[in-house]
């Protein structure tokens, strides 16, 4: 075997190595967090009020600031905008991101084809704006810390070379998807020899490792934060 050969094969296993090692770190990350938020204790009622009075209108509530941000509205409208922008744009990428992970390919992932190009653009420019605030605003870039900015580079990042790789240096996506498949049957096999789409993919595996420790577990924490997902209950705030 030739020296490029070796290195390459080299190369290869350590990448699996590190994916698989990476998917492990994100899966038991996300449980251990989720574990510490379900047994603090909350003894006390904390819904933030006006608020629902019903276990039914606490989850109607937390859904709501889910999908539509309603507190980040009333205080300030043009990052609501840049954020949920952000948001939508980044579940449109995701479920694109299917196709290269399943067969047969969903429906719905399917049919986000003719928007997935538009999404990419908007999702890049959406953190711009967002990394724009934090430099422009005081009281934004008084409270914004390493963690903030190295976050929305990184998502950046992953938007710029996945644009590249998908629309102007492309990657064949076959080899793509057997890369992708063979790490999720346990049969791994070298992913493509394309440059830019090995940064992305490092890039990826840099996220999954940062995620479960990072601020951007408030996509999950937001379901077990008490100020929102209880009901009022007045007898409760009696005895209080």
């Amino acid at each position: 075997m030739s020296t490029p050969a070796a290195l390459w094969t080299l190369f290869a296993t350590l990448l699996i190595g590190l994916s698989y090692f990476a998917g492990v770190t994100f899966v038991l990350g996300l449980l251990w967090r989720l574990v510490g938020y379900l047994r603090t204790p909350m003894p006390y009622p904390a819904a933030l009020t006006p608020a629902p009075t019903t276990d039914a209108g606490a989850a109607a509530r937390v859904a709501g600031d889910v999908l539509f941000f309603p507190s980040l509205f009333k205080a300030d409208k043009a990052l609501w905008a840049g954020a949920w922008v952000f948001h939508v744009a980044l579940w449109v990428i995701l479920i694109r991101h299917l196709r290269y992970f399943t067969y047969p390919v969903p429906g719905i992932s399917v049919a986000m084809s003719s928007v997935a190009l538009w999404a990419g653009y908007v999702f890049g420019v959406a953190i711009l704006f967002l990394f724009w605030r934090r430099l422009a605003l005081p009281r934004a870039l008084y409270v914004s810390g390493v963690p903030d900015y190295f976050a929305l580079a990184l998502l950046g990042l992953i938007a710029a070379t996945g644009i590249l790789t998908k629309y102007w240096l492309h990657v064949n996506l076959v080899d793509v998807k057997a890369f992708t498949l063979g790490l999720l049957t346990l049969r791994p096999v070298a992913p493509p020899a394309h440059p830019l789409f090995l940064v992305h993919f490092l890039l990826v595996i840099g996220l999954m490792l940062y995620f479960p420790f990072s601020k951007l577990l408030h996509a999950g924490g937001i379901f077990f934060s008490p100020t929102r997902n209880q009901p009022f209950d007045v007898q409760k705030c009696k005895k209080r």
